[in-house]
């Protein structure tokens, strides 16, 4: 069963991404970052190329010619990521192929909007069974 967890309280959405992105890569996952929305895709396509400033995170949009050889995706279609390692899902809804990965990571910001869309899929979620893990942000690390 796909382990779920919920990031949130994210005050920077793009930045927590980086972050989960470069701890699955640095243990050999694969990464799908699910997004319909070509202007945030485009946002955390560059974001990636250039934080931080001396590091690089090899990553693809889904449909690229080099997409099957990349371990990290951006996009909405999962058939294109080489293995379902990792789902990091930046979208409003829950994506239909998300239990076909062992780790779907939720990452919700602060504006009202995101919360919101966040409270129904952490319902939907647990409607279903799936035993759920939060993480907020807000709070101090131990």
């Amino acid at each position: 069963m796909t382990r779920i967890d919920f990031y949130t309280q994210a005050r920077d959405r793009l930045d927590v991404v980086r972050k989960l992105i470069q701890k699955a890569r640095d243990n050999g996952r694969c990464v799908l970052v699910h997004t319909r929305d070509d202007v945030l895709a485009r946002e955390l396509d560059a974001y990636l190329w250039t934080v931080p400033a001396l590091s690089f995170l090899p990553h693809v949009r889904c449909g690229h010619a080099s997409a099957r050889q990349t371990p990290v995706l951006i996009g909405p279609d999962a058939d294109d990521l080489a293995a379902p390692d990792v789902l990091i899902n930046l979208d409003s809804e829950s994506p239909a192929f998300f239990g076909r990965f062992e780790r779907l990571l939720e990452v919700v910001g602060q504006a009202p909007e995101e919360v919101a869309a966040g409270r129904e899929r952490y319902r939907f979620y647990k409607s279903r069974g799936y035993a759920l893990n939060h993480i907020d942000l807000s709070r101090p690390s131990p």
